[in-house]
């Protein structure tokens, strides 16, 4: 399993790094800072083409930092919905940067208005271990896209990852075009500081608070994708097997540890043990075996296993009934570096795994007797990334819709809402702000400058003082109304 294996003087070289390398950006951008559509296309490609051509060592090393990370959820997770959002970003660039028209009115005719979308600059990318590849290179698909510049600050503790995506991105773009910073805590501090045109951090929400403070100093705008606990409401009429069908794939992938992975099952109270059992069948059917099934990711480090397993113990100890799936006993995964997927029922608020987002692969019900009290258990928490319905009933689903706020929903899945490309992602509130992805994601990393444009016909001298006029009063009749 990895763990951060860069050293202070690492630390010290990479931050050298960042103030040389952002420097230099910043002067290319001057010196180019309008890309035609083409080139940008051109970008794409070559990390559509680089990607293609180290997967296999991709994949290779995110299985090396994870100590087992499936083949599969690295092919589903990280490098499929990246190729997809480049390929998407290509067929659709010529389209976003089309100049927008718009409305000029009576008084200020002749004249045309239009907003055109401006690269802003130099893009600050800071990713987390969960899904390095596609959490790095998916703001840089679209930053691109929107003919910036870019570093990506990766994550401490997936090196070897690292080491991968710094080689491919060198092998087809210039450090002042694209550069992919490493190091520690230290490293992502300084980086965190620097006055960049835009920053997207992936991460947490306490240190995504650090993050916007640290950005605020320069007035950088930031994009924040944090996280959250993200429920799975399950209604009182839905089969309880195509229920657990929608969602325990979103909880699975890769251990649970997604920023938009399910957290928490809401279950009417008559359906718990209903839901246990089918968890427990479809689960034995995807993974017979856990410890030594390449198909079931670890948990990323040591130090988030023992969290994990310390939220289980605390849960106990507090009233909580554990139910640990699977074939395979819980002090054999933890040997192996892993930790099957365990329910967690009879739950309370004092328990850990109740007051923060799991990350990993802990699965609370809490029950409920009626959908408005489902509702009103989520409205009394902090907005969550994402929110899942398990429903078919129309009803159910315009309620849910209308009453809860959540970053993204599905309606009879979880997680995949992520990988559309013409949807924005982003959080709300403590989850997050802003939006990435396809247009969206586009729009984030442009300026839409606003634009009004006269001809050699020049009204406005009508207007000119001195006032009252006959031109003022016709104006104030018709306009102040």
């Amino acid at each position: 399993m990895a763990n951060n294996l860069y050293t202070a003087a690492d630390d010290q070289q990479e931050i050298a790094a960042i103030d040389k390398v952002l420097s230099e950006q910043k002067q290319a951008f001057a010196n180019e800072p309008y890309l035609s559509a083409q080139v940008r296309i051109d970008d794409l490609q070559k990390l559509k083409s680089a990607l293609l051509k180290h997967q296999e060592a991709l994949v290779q090393a995110l299985s090396e930092d994870f100590g087992c990370r499936s083949v599969d959820d690295s092919k589903m997770g990280d490098l499929m919905p990246t190729i997809m959002g480049i390929n998407y970003a290509i067929k659709h660039i010529k389209k976003w940067m089309k100049p927008s028209k718009r409305h000029v009115g009576v008084l200020f005719q002749p004249a045309k208005a239009f907003v055109m979308y401006q690269p802003l600059g130099v893009i600050g990318i800071i990713t987390p271990w969960n899904y390095p590849l596609f959490l790095s290179l998916g703001p840089l698909t679209t930053a691109l896209a929107a003919g910036n510049r870019a570093m990506i600050k990766m994550s401490e503790f997936t090196p070897a990852t690292n080491d991968v995506i710094k080689k491919l991105i060198g092998e087809i773009f210039s450090t002042d075009k694209v550069a992919v910073i490493n190091g520690g805590p230290d490293t992502a501090a300084h980086f965190s500081a620097q006055p960049f045109d835009h920053l997207i951090f992936t991460g947490s929400t306490r240190v995504g608070k650090i993050v916007m403070a640290a950005a605020a100093k320069n007035l950088t705008p930031v994009t924040l994708e944090l996280g959250g606990k993200s429920p799975t409401i399950i209604d009182d009429k839905i089969n309880i097997k195509d229920a657990v069908s929608r969602f325990i794939l979103g909880k699975t992938l890769n251990a649970g540890q997604t920023c938009v992975a399910p957290d928490y099952i809401l279950c009417p109270s008559n359906r718990i043990d209903e839901l246990k059992q089918a968890l427990s069948q479809q689960f034995n059917k995807m993974y017979p075996s856990i410890v030594n099934n390449s198909d079931y990711s670890s948990i990323i480090n040591e130090a988030q296993l023992q969290r994990l397993n310390q939220w289980l113990t605390d849960a106990k100890a507090k009233g909580a009934i554990l139910t640990p799936l699977g074939n395979d006993s819980l002090q054999e995964c933890l040997t192996a570096g892993k930790m099957p997927l365990t329910l967690v029922n009879n739950t309370n608020d004092d328990m850990l795994l109740m007051q923060e987002e799991i990350f990993g692969p802990l699965l609370p019900i809490v029950s409920y007797n009626h959908l408005k009290d489902a509702i009103e258990y989520i409205n009394a928490r902090p907005r969550p990334l994402a929110l899942y319905l398990c429903s078919h009933d129309a009803q159910t689903q315009q309620t849910v819709l209308e009453q809860t706020h959540a970053g993204g929903v599905c309606l009879n899945d979880a997680a995949m809402h992520v990988a559309q490309d013409d949807m924005p992602f982003g959080g709300i509130g403590p989850s997050g702000m802003g939006h990435y992805h396809g247009h969206e994601g586009f729009l984030t990393f442009s300026k839409a400058k606003s634009v009004l444009k006269k001809g050699k016909i020049n009204t406005a001298t009508n207007a000119f003082p001195p006032y009252g006029k006959l031109i003022h009063k016709l104006i104030y009749k018709f306009f102040l109304k």
